[in-house]
């Protein structure tokens, strides 16, 4: 007798976390904020805005080309990196990648407030890696930036 597989809903914060556990050294920070989840997203989902006000690292971000969700962007590090990303944005996810550079953002509401989750860093090319170095502090900084801003 065949069972049917179980079923399941994951909010963004949770898929955030399942996305990046299959990257090596990716670190997801997590945080609740007491802010709606409107007001939470109005910010993070600006991406050539409010997002680089956010991220700690992100200089400048332009959105080159939208085709519905699908998002390519050029982006410019504080230490002068380029890269182009591509990905994934709609209401409370975000998931960018290049050859050099990852950037995850997922937000869920939660009561009367938002969980927000962030992962990202620099890629080791050809290889399902992250360089660990200061990925913790960058998460703490933007949840920091983030609550400041709201």
């Amino acid at each position: 007798m065949n069972e049917p597989w179980p079923l399941t809903d994951l909010d963004h914060v949770r898929r955030l976390h399942a996305l990046a556990g299959g990257v090596r050294g990716a670190h997801v920070t997590e945080a609740y904020v007491d802010a709606s989840f409107e007001r939470v997203w109005a910010l993070l989902g600006d991406l050539e805005g409010g997002f680089g006000q956010v991220v700690p690292d992100m200089r400048r971000l332009r959105v080159v080309r939208r085709q519905g969700e699908h998002v390519e962007a050029l982006a410019r590090s504080g230490y002068g990196m380029r890269a182009r990303l591509r990905g994934v944005q709609r209401p409370g996810w975000c998931w960018l990648q290049s050859r050099f550079l990852l950037i995850g953002v997922a937000a869920a509401p939660e009561g009367p407030g938002t969980r927000v989750a962030f992962t990202g860093g620099v890629r080791l090319p050809a290889r399902a890696a992250l360089i660990p170095l200061g990925v913790r502090r960058e998460g703490s900084r933007s949840v920091r930036r983030l609550t400041a801003l709201l």
